[in-house]
């Protein structure tokens, strides 16, 4: 697909984003009301004692403690969201938002104490379920917390948009909405947890609606203020080393999602699928963003989890836990991902060469012709930038786990060859 055709397809799409008005969705949260408390999770508790295996009890806690503690944390972080949104109309359906936040964290809790047996109360079954959080999960959600401190002192639609495209493109919209649909169809399926089942699909519809006004609101802020592409680039392109990382079971064991049917391939490429969809109907396309890519472009949502995910599992993205793989083939991959993720809006004149000599793997060479990016193993006779570090290193700056600058200050990242080239590097990674 061309400029030009992206383009008119992504104003197609915001077309019916604008059929949306904010009026029709608070009509819809007062058509959709529901209660928490009345929800009856007693033949759940039975179920959960008698028709699930140990192991399955063991992997439903651990993704559904994800949710408990993700529904708790937006509840909190709403408020500055409120404050900061230019509309009266805005502000109504975001209190709303809050509210149905808080009943969902209300929903869960009581499924842990009364099903789970976590806990008297919703501080405890909460700090019950803290061991079960990802590295990734805790570090999308420290972000939302911070983010909702600079929202609190920024109340631009720049710092808005990129609010928003955290709040309900990467927590509701990726992270959420696929665990949601994960859940449901094994449930419906094993025709297991009734209550559970039906106070879930009300979390559903909540969501549909939470993220309807997202995307909404993102292509009202884009079109008011052109700044807002580059904050919400910049916010993904920050959080995707870590959003990527959030579905990583115990032990990379795969049996905690594939017991109940599903692969975290699947339940990935969805998430994947959604972000793309809903960009696209902000009228913020991927490939369309300023800056590096915040997601290999060029590639189907199930190309591009294929792409990251065995980097996942291999240490490159993830918890820093001493288990990085330098296998030629994993030390491959990256080199595949980073010729992805080259801005293809770099602006270079001429063809550059880029040397990586590593001190504990083998070196690798990445070319930058035009359009067209090759990766490949050894030593280029005359490259016009050289980095010599370690991989491990260089890994972690991938991973967003530490900064290239820092690395530099203290001569872990050694740089010779052409400053210019080097001071453009930002721009040709994202990082």
């Amino acid at each position: 697909m061309g400029a030009t055709e992206t383009t008119e397809h992504a104003l197609g799409e915001q077309l019916a984003v604008d059929k949306i008005s904010y009026e029709d969705l608070y009509a819809r949260w007062e058509k959709a009301n529901w209660s928490a408390m009345e929800i009856d999770f007693s033949e759940d508790a039975r179920q959960w004692r008698e028709e699930l295996t140990d192991f399955e009890r063991r992997a439903a806690l651990w993704n559904y403690a994800l949710f408990f503690w993700g529904e708790d944390a937006v509840a909190d972080n709403l408020s500055p969201y409120i404050d900061a949104a230019p509309l009266e109309e805005q502000k109504y359906f975001l209190a709303t938002q809050q509210v149905d936040e808080a009943r969902h964290a209300v929903l869960f809790g009581r499924f842990m104490r009364e099903v789970v047996g976590l806990g008297r109360d919703q501080a405890e079954s909460l700090e019950a379920i803290r061991p079960h959080l990802t590295w990734g999960f805790r570090k999308v959600f420290d972000r939302l917390d911070t983010m909702a401190d600079e929202l609190r002192r920024d109340r631009s639609k720049p710092k808005l948009a990129a609010a928003v495209a955290l709040y309900h493109l990467i927590v509701e919209s990726v992270l959420a909405q696929p665990g949601q649909h994960f859940i449901e169809r094994y449930l419906d399926e094993r025709d297991l947890f009734p209550g559970f089942r039906e106070g879930m699909r009300n979390v559903s519809l909540d969501e549909q609606r939470h993220i309807g006004f997202g995307v909404k609101l993102l292509a009202d802020l884009q079109r008011e203020d052109p700044r807002c592409r580059e904050t919400v680039a910049e916010l993904l392109r920050e959080v995707m080393p870590w959003t990527i990382a959030v579905l990583t079971p115990p032990g990379w064991d795969r049996r905690y999602t594939e017991v109940f049917g599903f692969t975290i391939e699947e339940i990935s490429t969805e998430a994947a699928a959604s972000l793309d969809a809903k960009l696209r109907s902000a009228g913020m396309p991927v490939e369309e963003l300023p800056g590096a890519p915040p997601l290999p472009p060029g590639l189907t949502p199930r190309e591009q989890i294929e792409l990251v995910v065995p980097l996942v599992e291999a240490g490159v993205f993830g918890e820093k836990n001493g288990h990085l793989r330098r296998d030629p083939e994993t030390v491959e991959q990256v080199f595949d991902l980073m010729r992805h993720s080259v801005n293809l809006r770099h602006g270079l004149d001429e063809p550059v060469t880029i040397q990586w000599r590593f001190s504990d793997a083998p070196d690798w060479r990445l070319r930058i012709d035009g359009g067209s990016t090759t990766a490949e193993p050894g030593i280029d006779p005359a490259p016009d930038l050289t980095l010599r570090c370690r991989y491990e290193d260089w890994v972690d700056v991938i991973g967003n786990r530490r900064n290239p600058r820092v690395l530099m200050a203290t001569g872990r990242l050694r740089p010779s060859g052409s400053l210019g080239l080097l001071l453009r590097m930002p721009g040709l990674f994202g990082r």
